[in-house]
């Protein structure tokens, strides 16, 4: 699907600008939830390392989760979980994910020489003009590449940027309106604008939209296999949706040190709920 998702507008679009990534997930001492990991099933580790890491400028964390290993960019932790996933990102209610880099040129000189493929022209309509792999217009610089596992992956120059960072989350949905509400309701979302575009912000992330005709799939057992949230006081907060009619996959426990839950968005993502994440 070819995802019709940015204009000029986005000159203003990115998230608070992108430092060296600290210990702590997202500076938003505030808020209750603030988004967390990305969780990925990968069927060679090291080469996701080579794409995250060594070509994108993530940095490897300074100690593993258990048994998945740790890459931190701005705003987000990425997870690598050594499963072969069952497919990539495309066609899943996530289709891809989004960063922001510093320099977009530059970026795509890495990823080309690394051999990663550029798909900007794919991805986008025909209407939306194309040069050098880059969708340019005023204030505006973004790109496709697909990564290791099929995992699509948006880039957003933000010149504004120390590094590498966590910028969207794109969602397809047949009725993109009970998500946003979905979203509003159970974390707390709240309107936003990129720009003159309309989407929601959970601090750390943007969330993004795409109305599609038919239902896409689930994430679970795909490359993003999950997203996830860093909540504070996390056991209250998985009584609070239990009490308010939210069904959880897996219970509050406590797991490697870290709270953790899951729940399911009735479409079909899956949502790891953490508190503890910024340790590592």
């Amino acid at each position: 699907m070819k995802y019709l998702i940015l204009t000029t507008a986005l000159v203003t679009a990115t998230l608070a600008p992108a430092g060296v990534a600290t210990a702590q997930i997202v500076n938003a001492p505030e808020a209750r939830v603030v988004y967390g990991h990305h969780h990925l099933h990968v069927t060679d580790v090291a080469a996701h390392k080579r794409f995250w890491v060594d070509t994108l400028g993530g940095t490897v964390g300074p100690k593993k989760l258990g048994p998945f290993d740790v890459i931190r960019v701005h705003n987000a932790v990425i997870l690598l979980q050594a499963v072969a996933p069952k497919g990539g990102t495309k066609g899943t209610t996530v289709g891809h994910l989004g960063l922001e880099v510093p320099d977009l040129r530059a970026t795509l000189a890495r990823l080309r020489a690394a051999g990663y493929p550029i798909v900007t022209r794919a991805e986008l309509p025909p209407s939306m003009p194309v040069t050098d792999d880059m969708l340019v217009t005023p204030g505006l610089s973004v790109a496709f590449v697909m990564g290791p596992d099929e995992t699509l992956v948006e880039l957003v120059e933000n010149k504004a940027a120390g590094a590498v960072g966590n910028h969207h989350l794109h969602f397809s949905a047949v009725a993109p309106n009970e998500v946003k509400a979905w979203y509003t309701k159970t974390f707390g979302a709240k309107a936003a604008k990129m720009g003159t575009i309309d989407v929601q912000e959970i601090p750390g992330t943007n969330l993004m939209y795409t109305p599609t005709k038919d239902a896409p799939l689930t994430t679970k057992d795909r490359v993003l296999d999950h997203i996830g949230l860093e909540v504070k006081n996390l056991e209250q907060f998985c009584k609070d949706l239990e009490a308010a009619g939210t069904k959880l996959d897996r219970p509050y426990s406590k797991v490697l040190g870290l709270g953790v839950a899951f729940v399911t968005d009735p479409w079909g993502t899956v949502i790891e709920l953490t508190e503890g994440l910024d340790q590592y």
